[in-house]
C-alpha cells in the first residue's frame, strides 16, 4: 500500500491526484488488475469526473447549496464544522478503477478528484494496486 500527501489551501477544494495515481500504478508493474484508492479523513471524498475549471466551480456550488455552512447543525458545538461532514456522506471515501496494459482505464475527460471540505489541511490518500 502506498500513501500520497495532498496539501490543500482552501477551505472548499478540488485537487487532480491523477497523475499522482498514475504514477504509483506505473511502479507496480502491475499490466491487468485494481487501483483501490482510499481518503483517511471524515471531511474529504473522492470522485471522478471531468477536471474543467466551470465544471469545478459548478460542483463546489452545488455543495454549498446542498449543505450551507450557515446552518445551526447540532455537531457545531464541538468544532463548527458539521457542514463538511455533512457534504462528506453525500460522496465516497473510496475508489476503484481497473488497470488495463499496465494504465489507469478511465474515459477520455476522467480525472481522479480529492475533494477537500474543511481545509486547509494536509491529507493522506492510500493507494492499493491489486494484480487480478
Amino acid at each position: 500500500m502506498r500513501e500520497i500527501e495532498v496539501k490543500t489551501s482552501k477551505e472548499f477544494e478540488i485537487v487532480d491526484i491523477t497523475h499522482s495515481i498514475e504514477e504509483i500504478v506505473k511502479e507496480s508493474g502491475v499490466k491487468e488488475g485494481i487501483a483501490v484508492i482510499f481518503t483517511k479523513h471524515t471531511t474529504t471524498s473522492l470522485i471522478i469526473n471531468e477536471n474543467e475549471p466551470r465544471l469545478l466551480r459548478d460542483i463546489e456550488r452545488l455543495f454549498k447549496g446542498l449543505v450551507p455552512k450557515e446552518e445551526r447543525y447540532a455537531h457545531n458545538s464541538i468544532d463548527r464544522n458539521a457542514h463538511s461532514h455533512l457534504r462528506a456522506i453525500l460522496m465516497n471515501p473510496s475508489l476503484t478503477v481497473p488497470i488495463e496494459d499496465g494504465k489507469l482505464f478511465l474515459g477520455t475527460w476522467q480525472s481522479i478528484l480529492f475533494i477537500e471540505l474543511d481545509g486547509p489541511r494536509i491529507r493522506k490518500v492510500l493507494v492499493k494496486i491489486c494484480e487480478c
